[in-house]
């Protein structure tokens, strides 16, 4: 009786197919931002490479623009792990929308093992997806924070290194 319920409220099967469906949404949007933040990245790092290439090694020029690589390894590295996360929860959400119109589907007609099995499957994945949207999302904390650092760490080393002389007096 309690599946006639469920299977005659299409408020209760939108809601199981939507809810996964705009997180799917966040997943895509998250990514996006991800690789579009990795590419820049990487644009620093070629040109931290070639502004090394044009100082002597022994100058406190390259050994200021050297200093750039380790940071921007790592941030690479955290963007890289967030895509990973992020395309993980995409994934899962899309295998939980499917999943979920799946028991739907077996409430509708009484299939009440294939209506459990799939209500416990939407909701392992739908979980998992949202462990990997948070972890993601600590990961671009961690790397917004890096990128604020370096680029305060590259104004105080470029003005130090570039300071005008006082004027006589």
């Amino acid at each position: 009786m309690q599946y006639n319920l469920v299977a005659g409220n299409p408020f209760a099967v939108l809601t199981a197919v939507v809810a996964p469906a705009i997180l799917t949404n966040a997943s895509s949007v998250l990514a996006l931002g991800t690789s579009n933040r990795l590419a820049r990245v990487v644009d620093r790092t070629r040109i931290v490479a070639a502004q090394l290439a044009s100082f002597e090694p022994a100058s406190a020029d390259y050994q200021a623009w050297f200093a750039q690589l380790t940071p921007l390894q790592v941030r690479t590295q955290l963007l890289v792990k967030a895509l990973r996360f992020f395309y993980a929860g995409l994934g899962l959400f899309a295998a939980s929308a499917l999943v979920s119109v799946g028991g739907s589907m077996g409430a509708y007609y009484g299939r009440v093992v294939l209506s459990h099995t799939a209500a416990a499957l939407a909701v392992l994945t739908g979980a998992s997806a949202v462990f990997g949207l948070c972890a993601g999302c600590a990961l671009m904390v961690r790397e917004t924070h890096l990128a604020v650092k370096s680029l305060e760490e590259e104004a105080k080393t470029q003005a130090r290194l570039h300071r005008q002389p006082d004027p006589p007096s």
